[in-house]
């Protein structure tokens, strides 16, 4: 999908003056409040986000939600490409009105593109954990889940473990949810597998080994899961966050989610805005919302953790019954770091083709 043009005339230049300012607004202090940031994201009129699906953590709900509230149109492009798919577009894009204004990313790919990130605190931006967050603003992390694995119960047997995937019954069957060199999902996976069977999050051979096997059984499907693969039976056996695979449930009433207790791995993405984004007064509204009380429910209600869950529920704003509705795991939780998701990206870059492609 592309991004639809503005079509306007050309902005005064008090408009143009008020979006040069927010376009280098660390907060919306510098712009004298909230209000002033809200009227200046009215005057540029829409949003450009990207690689964000309706069903990827309610993303649907909270798009519609934010153009109610603020009378905004949101542009969304490519709604099921990737963590890279952003950084390349907001690269080819550059200069154009139809560029990403934010991006949602996986860990990894953020990493490697801070210089992209303009850096900017939100309102709650102290009830953000330190270790979830760059100390200027520059990336933050949003939403967070637990690997799993997702599977139709009426179309292959339950597994206990990583390691029953390779078995006969699941000939055919098992898919991961992208390319892990590019895809924050399928790059969740292949460290998931790796803490299974030995490594660690920077560790990945054991889990790219795995999925060479996975192969040469016959096992490994190269199709990337969808509601519409899992609702038709194509995909029985998915790879994915957690709240995605519990979403599957809804559709399909047959489908069980799995999180493995010797593989706990958690993570959670990255929020940033686009330091060349067009409408810089609306992604950094944006950012506002989806730290507000409002949007962090929002995508609790989609099954994923919000990184504010824990100030939340010391102030009784959390949606209590969407939190307890929430998969329960057990085993010890690994979180991968910065340092770590670089490594294993090396390694993946340098590998998986060769054991996979």
């Amino acid at each position: 999908m592309v991004l639809g043009t503005a079509a306007c005339s050309p902005p005064e230049k008090e408009s143009e003056s008020a979006s040069s300012s927010a376009a280098t607004a660390t907060s919306a202090a510098d712009l004298g409040g909230l209000d002033a940031l809200i009227a200046e994201a009215k005057k540029e009129g829409q949003l450009n986000v990207i690689a964000l699906p309706p069903n990827w953590a309610n993303y649907g709900e909270i798009i519609k939600a934010f153009g109610a509230k603020y009378g905004l149109k949101v542009n969304s492009a490519q709604p099921d490409g990737s963590s890279q798919d952003e950084i390349n577009a907001a690269t080819q894009l550059k200069g154009q009105d139809t560029a990403p204004d934010v991006f949602d990313l996986g860990g990894a790919v953020a990493t490697a593109n801070v210089a992209m990130f303009a850096p900017y605190k939100v309102a709650t931006f102290d009830e953000i954990p330190a270790g979830l967050k760059n100390a200027d603003g520059a990336w933050v992390n949003d939403y967070g889940g637990y690997m799993s694995i997702g599977y139709d119960s009426s179309k292959v047997p339950a597994p206990t473990s990583v390691d029953d995937l390779l078995k006969p019954e699941y000939k055919g069957k098992v898919a991961l949810n992208g390319d892990p060199t590019q895809a924050g999902a399928a790059f969740g996976g292949v460290q998931m597998v790796s803490v299974a069977k030995g490594g660690s999050p920077e560790d990945v051979k054991p889990g790219v080994d795995f999925f060479g096997q996975l192969k040469k059984a016959g096992n490994f499907l190269p199709v990337d899961p969808t509601p519409a693969t899992i609702a038709s039976g194509q995909t029985p056996v998915v790879f994915d966050w957690d709240y995605l695979n519990t979403a599957g449930a809804t559709k399909v009433t047959t489908w069980k989610t799995f999180v493995p207790s010797n593989a706990v791995l958690g993570s959670y993405y990255v929020q940033a805005i686009n330091k060349d984004a067009p409408h810089p007064a609306a992604a950094r509204l944006w950012q506002e919302f989806l730290y507000s009380d409002e949007g962090q429910n929002l995508w609790l209600k989609g099954g994923a953790r919000p990184v504010r869950a824990d100030a939340m529920q010391k102030a009784g704003t959390i949606d209590a019954t969407a939190f307890g509705a929430l998969p329960k795991v057990e085993g010890t939780p690994v979180i991968p770091t910065e340092a770590q998701n670089t490594k294993a990206k090396e390694y993946l870059a340098a590998n998986w083709a060769k054991a996979v492609g």
